[in-house]
């Protein structure tokens, strides 16, 4: 049993969450803005209204996300092998992480959107502005700010997935603690490991808070 803290090992481990957590994340962020906007406008209220293409997504959408994270890992491993060739590293945890967190990004991107005031769209449409120049020009920058407050909470969402994904082998922060602090009983590791994943998701929060104080003008 030992009780002291690697540090190239530490420094791997940082490197893994933080590639696990944005990789994902960006990924998350452009599936999840493509289902959100395609969710939002085939409402039956919507700029091209298609009630079973929105069913269709929205039973999808609801899917993905009531499925606990730690199922989701096991249920896509034929799918990572497939990917990836393996299912442990930091890589073979990218699947199931994009697969979790662009269902719940896509989600709070509809929320979004609602919040935006239909009197402008209505207005845009008026002075015939097409769907497009309506999606592009008025609901992303009007729906902007509360984007990047979904941005930064499914950024945090997705350490506390990388941590999950590291206690059956994914790599990173969350995998030093459990396999290297917790079941070898090493302290300091566990409570190192602990307090980086915690400085991370705080430095997540801190941007995403100072992001949404300057792009938001209401």
């Amino acid at each position: 049993m030992t009780t002291t803290v690697n540090i190239e090992q530490l420094q791997t481990a940082v490197r893994e969450t933080l590639y696990m957590t944005f990789f994902s994340l960006t990924m998350a962020v452009i599936l999840g803005l493509v289902i959100g906007i395609l969710l939002y406008c085939t409402q039956s209220d919507g700029l091209f209204p298609n009630r079973m293409m929105n069913r269709f997504v929205d039973a999808i959408v609801n899917i993905l996300r009531a499925i606990p994270f730690i199922i989701l890992l096991i249920l896509v491993i034929p799918l990572t092998k497939l990917l990836v060739g393996s299912m442990l590293g930091a890589k073979a945890a990218l699947p199931s992480l994009i697969l979790a967190s662009a269902p719940f990004f896509a989600r709070m991107c509809v929320i979004a959107f609602q919040e935006v005031d239909k009197g402008t769209i209505e207005a845009s449409k008026a002075m015939g502005a097409t769907n497009w120049q309506i999606i592009t020009k008025v609901l992303l920058p009007e729906s902007l700010p509360a984007i990047v407050s979904g941005i930064t909470v499914t950024g945090i969402s997705l350490i506390s997935y990388t941590a999950m994904a590291g206690a059956i082998g994914a790599g990173g922060l969350g995998s030093l603690a459990y396999l290297y602090g917790f079941a070898r009983r090493n302290g300091p590791v566990l409570y190192t490991s602990t307090a980086i994943i915690i400085v991370i998701v705080l430095a997540i929060q801190w941007l995403g808070d100072f992001i949404v104080k300057r792009i938001d003008k209401r």
